[in-house]
């Protein structure tokens, strides 16, 4: 039985200890500084270690954990992925923090145990879905993905509510994005690149934003003509929010931005998770297109409403630590997500929450 530290008692800490109760098969010790979070975790079976993981030395408290997954914002990932590979035990995290990404993968570089970060929703699942439909093609033309998390009943003039981390949000709202063009590697600007489409008849738009392809844009570099990762929302999102982070300079103040949003927006637990990739190429000698297109509802686990953003970001770490018990996630060091095939994944007991 695998010992997993997992650090953070936040909404998607909390739905990966009841993914991992509900299915068993596992030791947890759970870490955070905030007691009255860590009492549901407490209560759903977990171990619990009250410490700021921040500034405590964790190594004496986790000796002989198999493995780490960090639930936590993206700025402790590197210091999470340094105390991973101090106990020799594999790492797993959620950031979609390109910086990040990159620490943990100088980190991993010598390491015996498996290191893979951005193992969520997107990045995560979406570069599964991809990478798998890519491989279907002779060569490559376009790789479209696109993801959002929205609230089915929208009431503000945002058409949002608060699904997940603030801090992560504002980060893709902000940071560069990564893309290929026409070939080659690039950086694009995030919120820029609107575009509208249709799905099950209603009307989304798609823009920029920063993380979401994960590694594929080395794994594909060379192989694909266009490759790109857009956030979805409802029609006239962005242009608000390009008004909140450029007009009124609350880009450049993002711990008032934040302040806004948590206290303006409302959290709800009645949302929709939207997956949408396509990918076009020849394939016996004929350009053909092909498309994987998922929406993912809250749903109940284990008795414990889970809302469709906790379920879906913590099945997908999930799926990945029961593939490495189970003998099928190979490699050492960086792996990257897309090692994982589609088949693998749908047919795990974890990723069956997104077949």
């Amino acid at each position: 039985m695998l010992h997993i530290a997992l650090i953070g008692s936040g909404k998607i800490g909390e739905a990966i200890v009841t993914l991992f109760n509900t299915i068993g098969g596992y030791k947890i010790t759970v870490v955070d500084k905030d007691a009255a979070r860590l009492a549901p975790m407490k209560a759903l079976g977990a171990t619990i270690h009250i410490a700021d993981v921040a500034t405590a030395d964790l190594a004496p408290a986790l000796k002989g954990v198999d493995v780490v997954l960090s639930a936590c914002p993206f700025f402790l990932t590197p210091v999470l992925a340094k105390l991973a590979h101090n106990l020799g035990a594999h790492y797993f995290d959620l950031t979609e923090d390109v910086a990040s990404t990159r620490i943990v993968k100088d980190i991993a570089r010598d390491a015996n145990t498996v290191f893979m970060p951005q193992c969520g929703l997107a990045p995560g699942f979406i570069s599964v879905v991809g990478y798998d439909l890519a491989k279907k093609f002779d060569t490559l033309r376009d790789v479209n993905m696109r993801v959002g998390a929205l609230p089915i009943y929208p009431t503000n003039a945002l058409k949002y509510n608060l699904t997940w981390s603030t801090d992560g949000l504002i980060n893709e709202y902000l940071n560069p994005c990564e893309a290929i063009i026409d070939g080659a590697a690039r950086e694009t600007p995030p919120l820029e690149e609107l575009e509208h489409f249709l799905l099950d008849g209603l009307d989304y738009e798609a823009f920029n934003t920063s993380g979401g392809l994960g590694t594929l844009c080395e794994t594909l570099q060379g192989k694909v003509q266009n490759l790109n990762y857009k956030t979805v929302r409802y029609p006239g999102h962005c242009e608000i929010i390009k008004i909140l982070v450029h007009d009124l300079g609350l880009g450049k103040r993002r711990d008032v931005l934040k302040d806004v949003l948590e206290k303006s927006i409302p959290i709800t637990m009645q949302d929709v998770v939207l997956v949408f990739v396509s990918v076009s190429g020849q394939r016996d000698g004929r350009l053909a297109q092909e498309s994987f297109a998922k929406k993912i509802y809250a749903k109940e686990v284990g008795g414990k409403p889970l809302s469709a953003i906790q379920l879906t970001t913590a099945s997908g770490i999930c799926t990945m630590v029961d593939l490495l018990a189970k003998g099928e996630l190979k490699g050492r060091g960086f792996v990257r997500q897309e090692s994982v095939t589609l088949s693998q994944y749908l047919a795990n007991p974890y990723g069956k929450f997104y077949a």
